[in-house]
């Protein structure tokens, strides 16, 4: 895994950093997030689904309630953080206040923790769940896409922001359960362009709440020939 360039680091003592998790500047100088407000944030603990990554009572559990019921067409997910209140605000501020330079702290943890399990899943290629073009207008950004960078920097895994198209935009998915999630989502995206030899697919995204969109993006990949889909998103909620 690669190391922070030098040039990052001048760039932190001209402009400070802002916690991801508070918003305040971060002290001390050269860290990505307040020693005391990384307790306020809660990691995906062991023991966790086999498939989702969700948190689940007891070893004896290989999958939660969703996944057993609802078998999933990736192979498994990846997750860092619960979506508890810190993370939900967090993750909302990256969005909807343009707060993108909290993925460098999120990058680098989901490297750290994960790192050494997504290079031995191999993946070809890093492909982010898209966002629709009008959304992409209004925030400027896919954040989605950011943390990609962040990992395929950081792992030497080359990135295809084009492997998906996200071709309609959907209605609101808070009210909505998991079967009418997915059902909403089934035409939302599309196949994009991925090189000829890619056979496994890494599957980014900032959240994992039902797991839809996960299901929906990884069918759209094996239509295109994809053979292995692994996801990997910051929270997961506990809801589902």
């Amino acid at each position: 895994m690669k190391e922070e360039p030098r040039i990052n680091q001048l760039i932190g003592l001209i402009f400070p950093r802002r916690c991801p998790v508070c918003g305040e500047i971060v002290l001390p100088r050269g860290e990505l997030i307040c020693p005391e407000c990384v307790k306020k944030l809660s990691p995906v603990r062991q023991p966790v689904c086999k498939c989702c990554g969700k948190q689940v009572e007891s070893s004896r559990i290989e999958y939660c309630f969703d996944c057993s019921r609802h078998p999933k067409s990736f192979r498994r997910n990846l997750a860092l953080l619960n979506y508890n209140d810190a993370a939900r605000k967090s993750m909302s501020a990256i969005k909807y206040k343009n707060k993108r330079e909290y993925l460098d702290f999120y990058g680098q943890a989901v490297c750290q923790r994960f790192g050494r399990q997504i290079l031995r899943m191999s993946p070809d290629i890093i492909v982010p769940v898209p966002v629709h073009p009008s959304r992409l207008r209004g925030r400027g950004f896919n954040q989605a896409q950011i943390l990609a960078e962040q990992i395929g920097r950081r792992l030497s895994i080359p990135v295809c922001s084009g492997g998906l198209k996200r071709i309609r935009r959907t209605a609101p998915q808070k009210e909505l359960d998991p079967a009418q999630r997915l059902r909403n989502l089934r035409q939302a995206f599309g196949p994009g362009k991925l090189p000829a030899s890619v056979r496994t697919v890494l599957l980014v995204d900032d959240i994992y709440t039902t797991g839809s969109t996960m299901e929906a993006c990884s069918r759209v990949l094996l239509s295109m020939g994809v053979k292995n889909v692994y996801c990997l998103t910051i929270c997961i909620g506990q809801g589902i």
